[in-house]
Formats: C-alpha cells, structure tokens, sequence
C-alpha cells in the first residue's frame, strides 16, 4: 500500500485506514513504537509497561474473585 502524509497543523500525519486498524484492534489510545534503520520507518504496538501488566493481572484476579460482585453493584 502506497500512502501520502498529511498535513496536520506544522506536522505531517499518516492516516492508518480504518479496516488496518481493526485488523489489528487499533483505537486513538493504542501506544505505538516507531523505531527507523534509516531507510525504513517500522510502526509496532509499544510493549507493555510493568506497571500495565502488573494492573492487568490485579484486575484479572478481581474479576475472578469478585465478578458477581460487579456485575449485581452495576444493576
């Protein structure tokens, strides 16, 4: 796929086209890398933070736990 940047303000965008990014569940706050070897520009979901996982898995363990709980308290 050949693309154009676009102007943005002083800046340039890429515009990533909708089926691309539900392709790969892609939404405004997903955190991306982008790291260049001078020739190519490679764009890759950032990895997850230590602080992230560790917050996935409380949650994780909460909803197991606690998941009835939640559910009853939002009705």
């Amino acid at each position: 796929m050949v693309k154009k940047l676009t102007k943005h303000g002083n800046s340039l965008a890429l515009v990533i086209d909708r089926p691309i990014l539900e392709l790969l569940r892609i939404d405004q706050d997903t955190l991306l890398e982008l790291s260049t070897d001078g020739k190519k520009l490679t764009i890759a979901l950032a990895p997850a933070s230590a602080r992230r996982k560790k917050f996935d898995k409380a949650q994780s363990l909460a909803h197991a736990r606690y998941g009835r709980a939640f559910k009853r308290l939002a009705e």
